[in-house]
């Protein structure tokens, strides 16, 4: 038997099971010996994705090292361990003590954050 190359497994994915990626793993494994990689995800299952990310606004109270902050959330009490994003990094934005910010916090770990804006 030939061996096959990657773009002619990915090509045939393109065939009558092409909707139901459980089925073509099952269909691969019983014609090839092997499964595709990945993890396959149930239907009923919801995954948070990356843009899942939840927005807050907040003031800087202390400063960490390594370019971590503690940030203060408005109307509440709740302290944020935050770190400053790429594209401030990149920018060479300075962030201080006392600095309006707005940080994104993962709804896995509400106690760190990203900070993504600085206001003026």
């Amino acid at each position: 038997m030939a061996r096959r190359s990657r773009f002619e497994f990915r090509h045939q994915l393109k065939g009558p099971h092409y909707g139901s990626l459980e089925k073509v793993t099952r269909c691969f494994a019983k014609k090839y010996g092997r499964a595709l990689s990945g993890r396959l995800k149930p239907e009923k299952e919801t995954l948070l994705a990356k843009d899942d990310l939840i927005p807050a606004e907040g003031t800087i109270i202390d400063k960490q090292p390594n370019a971590f902050f503690k940030v203060q959330l408005d109307n509440s009490d709740h302290v944020v361990l935050a770190a400053i994003a790429g594209k401030l990094r990149r920018h060479r934005i300075r962030v201080l003590v006392g600095d309006r910010v707005t940080v994104e916090m993962s709804p896995y770990d509400l106690s760190r954050g990203r900070i993504t804006y600085r206001y003026r």
